[in-house]
């Protein structure tokens, strides 16, 4: 899963891509509003934490713009204005939720797995599929519940398949959701990263669907196959 962060105060910036990368994800950085603006526009990002008071161009009018666009990309505002009419105008822009400065960063985690599970439908943090339980809050996975190690890559890509379970997911989708912009994108990777997963996870959970990408099947369908 990739993320945006869209804030001016470089340490904050700083604290809260070192916050999600550890959770495992990729993340996209940016300190202005015009900046912010154009990855939000370029790049097929699964959430963007974006504050309000940033300069070039404000928070809410980068939000704005990113609505008119047809971009539907949730968005977290974090913003040090409590009023509730400044909440109000956030939302009525587009935004999907909000967090007030000063706050805690296991709130802005909770919040961003909490939106990145609404934009598939899905009510839990945990993800099942057969055997295999991803846990999104605790950032691990399971199979008949013994914890599986793997690496951030790994894990990245199952949790992107997990969230988007039942549909097929090109090579090409799954390189821009699992590396950042400064990563050097080799599509030719996601398929070491799944055979990697098939041999770590000990079920093929993952299908490779020709010429399309992959997939991975519903639970009553890997069950099935399980008998």
């Amino acid at each position: 899963m990739r993320l945006l962060v869209v804030e001016d105060d470089r340490d904050l910036n700083r604290q809260l891509v070192s916050a999600f990368e550890q959770a495992g994800y990729a993340v996209d950085r940016a300190f202005d509003g015009e900046d912010g603006q154009f990855l939000g526009e370029t790049e097929p990002y699964d959430a963007i934490v974006l504050d309000m008071g940033l300069p070039k161009k404000d928070g809410l009018r980068v939000l704005e713009a990113w609505r008119k666009a047809g971009k539907t990309t949730p968005v977290l505002i974090l913003t040090a204005r409590d009023r509730w009419s400044d909440k109000v105008e956030g939302f009525d822009a587009g935004a999907d939720d909000y967090v007030t400065k000063p706050f805690h960063l296991e709130e802005v985690l909770a919040r961003l797995r909490a939106l990145l599970r609404r934009a598939v439908g899905h009510a839990t943090s945990e993800f099942c599929c057969g055997p295999v339980t991803l846990d999104a809050r605790a950032g691990r996975v399971l199979v008949d519940g013994n914890p599986v190690k793997l690496t951030s890559h790994e894990y990245r890509l199952l949790a992107y398949l997990m969230h988007h379970m039942g549909r097929v997911v090109s090579r090409t989708e799954l390189v821009e959701h699992l590396y950042d912009q400064d990563f050097d994108r080799d599509s030719n990777t996601i398929e070491v990263f799944v055979g990697r997963l098939r041999k770590k996870l000990g079920i093929d959970i993952i299908e490779t669907v020709r010429g399309l990408g992959y997939v991975i099947s519903s639970p009553a369908k890997v069950q099935g196959q399980g008998k």
